[in-house]
């Protein structure tokens, strides 16, 4: 139906793919592994998206990097379409107008990941995943969490993504003893570009 709706099968995965992970970039390639379809198909949507703004791009170290443009007029009715059911309330005006600003969304893929991990109370994809290095890491976990099972977890994301990950994990305690303190690697954190998995006591908001 909503591949009818909107032509192109590859289009329908692209969208999926973009409303899933604002603040996150991908090329070309990363894309094609990730949503399973044919360069040149892959190619032409993207140039389509481009061209009505519901997509924009750079260029950093030689590849082409994609996004969803948060400032796109109908991002907010786009993601009522692609975004996860729940999680897609979250977004606010603010989110959508500024860039750097962190948009919750947890796909049920995540939830499950996540869950296995213990009570992780936030979580977060930066760096590599937002090509913004102002935090100097990767993946940021907070809560009373397994650390064998994070380790495997950061194990098949380097798998999945192909590239090592730098991961950090504090509990709710600690993290919040750090913002208080205004502690540089926290401060540094909370200013980056990052994709915000789960938050549940609002920290990264504040």
């Amino acid at each position: 139906m909503v591949e009818q709706l909107f032509g192109s099968k590859t289009r329908v995965k692209l969208l999926r793919l973009f409303y899933s992970n604002p603040n996150r970039s991908f090329y070309v390639r990363e894309i094609t592994r990730k949503i399973e379809e044919q360069i040149n198909s892959v190619r032409r949507e993207l140039a389509n998206l481009l061209n009505i703004g519901i997509i924009t791009s750079d260029t950093s170290n030689n590849k082409v990097y994609y996004e969803v443009n948060q400032k796109y007029e109908y991002y907010a009715p786009l993601q009522d379409i692609f975004g996860d059911t729940k999680q897609r309330r979250k977004v606010t005006k603010a989110a959508i107008k500024t860039e750097g600003e962190p948009v919750t969304i947890e796909t049920d893929e995540e939830k499950s990941d996540l869950r296995a991990l213990g009570n992780v109370e936030v979580a977060c994809f930066l760096g590599q995943f937002t090509r913004d290095e102002t935090s100097g890491v990767d993946i940021l976990i907070v809560g009373n969490v397994n650390h064998n099972a994070v380790s495997k977890y950061v194990t098949e994301l380097e798998r999945q993504e192909g590239k090592d990950l730098r991961y950090t994990v504090f509990t709710l305690d600690e993290f919040r003893y750090r913002m208080q303190i205004k502690d540089r690697f926290i401060s540094n954190v909370l200013r980056s570009k990052k994709q915000v998995l789960v938050d549940k006591p609002g920290l990264l908001n504040e």
